[in-house]
């Protein structure tokens, strides 16, 4: 093959991947730009047929933002959802991790069918179990409060975080804890020096998975919050910016927009161990 013909046939490719690449970075920013130019857009260019939705055919205006920061507690949905997201990652670490190690070194079939069973308590749908967790959070004096948040959100993150964990601490060899327990650690000291360290991926999946959870999740914080200052944004957002048929359209896209870019660049941030987690591909 003549080298004119191999470098065109090399450029070709080139370009079919850049393209391919292009077309996939589009698809995915498209929604991040979509509700960036629609927070700054004034509303009679939002609502105009005739105006491409795409560009700014009016000034770029901040009313959107002073409405949903002036006019709304956001500020404070923003870190009531934080706070509710720090306590349920921490409780959910505390118990997926420990329990995940345990299943994984059950010897036998028992372990596997308890990994499963805990599993499937992770697809109970929600609207099956909030009227059971509401007497529960009644009972316990806790209505109106984030922490019942707290205390309803890890029935949903742990099961699945626990059956995650299970399978990262499957691919880690034995061998690796019984050197170091030769070394002189106990079980315990060989797992925190040795097992936590490699296992640094789930962990980190784990904490991304259950954040998102606890931001997006919207029948518990609806049915157990009832003042608007304990509202999360996923409550917050839609009671208060969506008024019968009226939707504040520029300030429900700056909210989405201030919530979801964060953990985006979570996701990205850690995407190499958020697939190493979730493909258990960090041990061979």
């Amino acid at each position: 093959m003549a080298p004119s013909t191999e470098r065109a046939k090399q450029w070709s490719l080139r370009g079919m991947h850049f393209g391919i690449l292009a077309a996939f970075i589009a698809f995915s920013a498209f929604p991040f730009y979509w509700m960036l130019i629609t927070t700054f857009k004034q509303t009679r260019d939002l609502l105009n047929p005739d105006h491409n939705p795409f560009v700014f055919h009016d000034p770029p205006t901040l009313e959107h933002l002073r409405i949903l920061f002036m006019e709304t507690q956001f500020g404070q949905w923003l870190l009531n959802t934080v706070f509710v997201g720090v306590m349920v990652v921490g409780i959910t670490l505390m118990l997926a991790i420990p329990a995940g190690y345990s299943l994984a070194r059950l010897t036998g079939r028992m372990g596997e069918q308890l990994g499963i069973g805990i599993f499937l308590t992770y697809l109970v749908p929600p609207t099956v179990l909030f009227i059971p967790l509401s007497r529960v959070v009644a009972n316990l004096g806790l209505q109106d409060s984030l922490w019942s948040l707290v205390l309803v959100y890890p029935s949903f993150t742990v099961p699945f975080c626990t059956w995650l964990m299970m399978g990262f601490f499957k691919a880690i060899p034995r061998d690796l804890e019984e050197a170091a327990m030769i070394d002189g650690y106990s079980r315990i000291g060989a797992f925190f020096k040795v097992v936590i360290p490699i296992s640094v991926a789930g962990i980190l999946t784990v904490i991304i998975f259950t954040f998102t959870l606890v931001t997006q999740e919207f029948i518990y914080a609806l049915t157990f919050i009832t003042a608007a200052s304990n509202f999360t944004v996923s409550v917050g957002v839609p009671t208060f910016l969506v008024r019968g048929d009226v939707y504040f359209w520029g300030s429900l896209m700056g909210a989405c927009f201030i919530a979801s870019v964060p953990i985006a660049f979570l996701y990205n941030f850690f995407l190499d161990r958020f697939i190493a987690g979730f493909t258990v591909g960090a041990i061979k």
